[in-house]
């Protein structure tokens, strides 16, 4: 059993929150609004869940993670994240995060921003290839036959086998692509980007999506600048 500190309680955020108290661990939800503005999905979520500041959030998690809009990276608290793991689901989405040169011209990836900002943990990038909905429905047991593989990127051995155990939790295995630079692998308008998980392109038709097709899709990647 883990406590899941979740900065962030939007879509993906929530439903992380969902598989993890469904498979018996403890989250603790924050968002930019305040904790009282999370009763309703706290009350949903059951005993297991609370809601708290940001920084509270990051102090309670054993691991944490950072769902949030990329623009407001550098408002992640970093001292009660010190020592911790820190799950980045960010993308980038310049009409709506605004412009990051560094992003644009490929020198860094998204979650190698957050962890430059969070120096003193160690952040896994998962969770941001996949639609919220579904998510919530590709969970299958450990050993199934149609069970989903997600994406991950970390510099740290540890904290990538930690991300996975948690994945399996969850019901899905893990898919390591290598340290966080190579994270572009499954950014935004990749072959491994979202549309991977609907079925002929039918987002309201899920498709199950192994590890080999994965590795497929993450292999035949491009950067932007290639595409």
């Amino acid at each position: 059993m883990t406590t899941v500190g979740l900065i962030g309680s939007g879509n993906i955020g929530s439903t992380v929150a969902r598989l993890a108290v469904e498979a018996g661990h403890d989250v603790v939800l924050s968002n930019s609004r305040g904790p009282e503005t999370l009763k309703e999905l706290v009350a949903e979520l059951g005993p297991r869940a609370r809601a708290a500041t940001a920084a509270e959030a990051a102090t309670a998690g054993d691991l944490v993670v950072v769902t949030i809009p990329l623009r407001a990276y550098r408002e992640v608290p970093a001292a009660p994240l010190a020592g911790k793991i820190v799950i980045d689901t960010g993308n980038y989405y310049p009409d709506r995060d605004g412009r990051f040169p560094e992003l644009d011209d490929e020198s860094t990836t998204t979650s190698e921003l957050l962890q430059r900002h969070l120096s003193q943990s160690s952040v896994v990038k998962a969770f941001n290839n996949i639609y919220f909905a579904h998510l919530r429905v590709l969970g299958r047991p450990s050993g199934a036959a149609d069970r989903t593989a997600l994406p991950i990127a970390g510099d740290d051995e540890a904290a990538k086998a930690t991300v996975t155990a948690f994945l399996d939790s969850l019901g899905y295995d893990a898919v390591d692509v290598g340290p966080l630079a190579e994270g572009w692998r499954f950014q935004r308008d990749t072959t491994a980007y979202a549309g991977i998980y609907a079925t002929d392109g039918d987002w309201e038709r899920p498709a199950t999506v192994d590890a080999r097709r994965l590795r497929d899709a993450l292999a035949a990647a491009r950067r932007y600048a290639d595409s």
